[in-house]
């Protein structure tokens, strides 16, 4: 994620996701808001989100483009299905961010969905 975002962010500044629509409560979104990424199922990481413009696609198709901090910031893991994480996740659904040195270690650095189903499964 780290090297597509970079060359992206060279090739055609500033790093942004687009999308379909235009976020009714953009401005929400550009005082503190953030995208959540779903990678592998989980969610692993957020950027925050600086601001939300009007842009095409390559065939002149309107859409927005989410304007992103390039700092990749981790959090707590938790599983989950692709969704639009941008679209006003609100701050107690959100998962929290993981401080530089406090990961945890081995099972606890599961979700706790994984490990609940893994001691229901009489695994842990």
């Amino acid at each position: 994620m780290r090297a597509i975002q970079a060359r992206r962010a060279s090739v055609d500044p500033p790093l942004r996701h687009q999308t379909r629509m235009m976020p009714k409560r953009a401005a929400e979104l550009c005082e503190g808001g953030s995208i959540y990424w779903v990678v592998a199922g989980f969610i692993q990481v957020r950027q925050r989100i600086l601001d939300v413009i009007e842009e095409a696609w390559d065939d002149g198709t309107r859409c927005a483009g989410l304007v992103l901090d390039p700092e990749l910031v981790p959090v707590a893991a938790r599983q989950t299905k692709a969704f639009q994480g941008w679209r006003y996740l609100a701050p107690d659904a959100a998962p929290a961010d993981v401080v530089a040195g406090s990961e945890a270690l081995g099972t606890d650095a599961m979700p706790e969905a994984l490990r609940a189903e893994l001691r229901a499964l009489g695994l842990l």
